[in-house]
């Protein structure tokens, strides 16, 4: 599918602003970003549900700006699971079949099949009054995709299961998706879900496309500070130019520490940077009476045991605060920090993901 500078408005409002995307066949894309900045504009225009102001929408190579939302093969899961509530969870699956007159000794094996797929074909008798949320989407998913559409559009789909229930149909989702060769694309503003199930997220924010990547190159590898600290946690240090050393290093003094990043764009000495980390990519120890470290030197503020790891937050001399994640290690008799342990931050060099300074360009 393909969305040619498509643009889209409410009251005078730019909601969708010359915005162009390739979907891949057969990808599983995450349009991801905050509350207001268009995906869910984004999914209905493709639904059919709005009409475009300006643009094109093509769907194998058939241009469906113009086609109504029935006749465009392709089907959404809704964030309200919109069942007929006089319907069995049989006949709501079926519903669809029916009315594409799909033969009848077709429908029931298919039913039976994508109601296995989410785990409820023991409940095909039942009515949507007598399940709960979480087994209400699960059939709204099962209905969507027993149709076999070209494409599924899912609208913040698993946000009203609890956090168990939704990992598991997150990995669900994804193995179904792969089962049925059919392109899925999904709206969340979860960042751990786009990461989890996702072959390429689609950042958005104001209407527009910040980033477009695989899950990977989003998290290690952010265009700007908008992208790195809507995925996930990070930390942002300022940074000035001292001098380049080659075409890849510079030495630049990072919140006050005199050190080598790497950075592959043009500087110039004085020029301000930002120096981005992410918590799990810090290295610290402990400083005990007066030994001399080399480093960022800060003081643990707060700790937070999370099982696998141990999140500290670390107030460095100047001030800042700054996210630090270790894998638990029960064994090393310095891991669990005392609260205003005097600390020594490092990390690998080229490890950081360095941006020139949004603030002072």
């Amino acid at each position: 599918m393909q969305l040619e500078r498509i643009r889209k408005s409410f009251d005078g409002k730019d909601v969708i602003s010359d915005l162009t995307l390739t979907i891949n066949d057969g990808e599983f894309l995450t349009l991801l970003g905050p509350s207001g900045c268009g995906k869910t504009t984004v999914l209905r225009l493709i639904a059919g549900l709005e009409s475009v102001d300006n643009g094109h929408i093509h769907l194998e190579n058939q241009d469906i700006t113009q086609v109504p939302a029935e006749d465009r093969h392709v089907n959404t899961v809704f964030q309200s699971y919109a069942l007929f509530p006089h319907m069995t969870v049989f006949e709501n699956v079926a519903f669809g079949l029916r009315m594409q007159k799909t033969p009848a000794n077709e429908i029931e094996p298919r039913v039976t099949e994508a109601l296995r797929m989410v785990q409820l074909e023991t409940f095909a008798q039942r009515k949507p009054h007598q399940l709960s949320g979480g087994q209400q989407q699960r059939v709204a998913i099962a209905r969507a995709v027993v149709n076999k559409p070209r494409l599924l559009l899912l609208d913040e789909s698993l946000s009203a299961l609890d956090y168990k229930l939704r990992k598991q149909m997150q990995n669900e989702l994804k193995a179904l998706q792969r089962k049925l060769g059919i392109t899925f694309v999904f709206v969340t503003h979860d960042q751990e879900e786009a990461l989890t199930m996702s072959d390429r997220i689609v950042v958005m924010r104001d209407g527009k496309i910040e980033q477009d990547g695989t899950p990977r190159e989003i998290y290690e590898e952010p265009k700007n500070l908008f992208v790195a600290s809507f995925i996930g946690e990070i930390n942002i240090f300022d940074a000035t130019v001292i001098e380049r050393l080659d075409d890849q290093r510079v030495r630049a003094c990072v919140e006050g520490r005199e050190c080598v990043i790497t950075v592959n764009f043009p500087v110039e000495k004085g020029q301000k940077l930002n120096v981005l980390l992410r918590p799990e990519d810090l290295r610290v120890d402990e400083i005990h009476g007066n030994t001399e470290a080399e480093g960022l030197i800060g003081y643990i503020r707060e700790r937070n045991y999370k099982g696998m790891t141990l999140e500290s937050v670390v107030e460095l001399e100047n001030g800042k605060m700054v996210m630090v994640s270790e894998f638990f290690n029960e064994d090393d008799p310095d891991f669990d920090h005392s609260l205003d342990q005097k600390m020594v931050i490092n990390w690998v060099e080229s490890w950081e993901v360095v941006l020139a300074d949004e603030e002072h360009k």
